[in-house]
């Protein structure tokens, strides 16, 4: 009987014990960053299950692959010959380019920044938090992925490496609130910075002054300044200029060119400089 009626600690106080445990916990890893080991840690025991879970959705993509028939294979595989002579001829342009902007760069006495290393990665899942933009790829440090890392798709650039695992690695996406990227307009070389804004197609040019000379179809590329992102990437383009009189800052919206919602395979690329970087720190 005394079994049958006597009771623990109530359901509230177990809830309210924990709650309080995991804000003091987040508290100090935010302040401190103690508990980064763990998350390494979390996130290379998670990865298995990761790859687990993403087993079935594998499994259907391969079934519906080997149903696709013969005939929509042929077409596919004419309109990628077209492509390829159309890409090849580009080529030819881009390496006359290539040799008159090594030429300009050996008068002005500077160096080129190429890229020197590119890894095929794919997203293997997207964060479901509405308020953050990223998602996991299936590269980690073992494939000498680093913070801070570029990523970029068939179109521009994706965003950046922002937490690294020894499989895995997660990439923040341009359109997040919490990014920016130093750009630079195309057409004029006009500089400034382009901001997240939470929305997966709109990413907005801050603090530009009302007079600059930026239009709608403005491509925007990515400058180099602050070593970060590679020079010459292309990023997004002007969808919106908006001049309100008696403002000192125009409003001025763009698209994404990287098909963020869209793209399964990215690319990670490493700079020459980055690359010294990398092997500097390794010795």
């Amino acid at each position: 009987m005394k079994t049958l009626f006597s009771q623990g600690t109530s359901h509230s106080t177990r809830l309210f014990i924990v709650v309080l445990v995991s804000c003091a916990l987040m508290f100090v890893d935010h302040h401190q960053q103690h508990l980064k080991g763990v998350r390494a840690a979390l996130a290379a025991f998670v990865t298995p299950i990761v790859y687990l879970a993403d087993i079935p959705g594998e499994f259907f993509a391969w079934g519906g692959e080997n149903l696709v028939s013969r005939s929509q294979l042929r077409q596919e595989n004419a309109r990628l010959k077209d492509e390829a002579v159309v890409l090849k001829s580009q080529l030819q342009t881009l390496v006359g380019l290539q040799a008159e902007n090594a030429r300009l760069r050996n008068l002005l006495g500077t160096e080129s920044k190429s890229v020197q290393r590119k890894m095929v990665a794919e997203i293997i899942r997207i964060d479901s938090d509405p308020f953050s933009m990223r998602f996991l790829l299936n590269k980690g440090s073992m494939h000498d992925v680093y913070v801070g890392q570029t990523v970029i798709d068939a179109y521009g650039i994706v965003g950046q490496v922002v937490e690294v695992a020894a499989m895995t690695s997660r990439v923040l996406m341009i359109t997040d609130v919490s990014h920016a990227i130093p750009v630079k307009v195309n057409r004029n070389g006009v500089r400034s910075t382009l901001v997240g804004t939470g929305q997966i197609n709109r990413v907005e040019l801050q603090f530009v002054p009302d007079t600059t000379d930026i239009k709608v179809g403005d491509l925007l590329m990515s400058s180099g300044l602050g070593q970060r992102f590679p020079d010459g990437y292309p990023v997004a383009q002007v969808t919106s200029v908006q001049n309100s009189p008696g403002a000192a800052f125009a409003k001025i919206v763009a698209a994404p060119l990287a098909k963020l919602d869209q793209s399964s395979l990215v690319l990670l690329i490493w700079s020459d400089s980055q690359g010294t970087e990398q092997s500097e720190l390794s010795q």
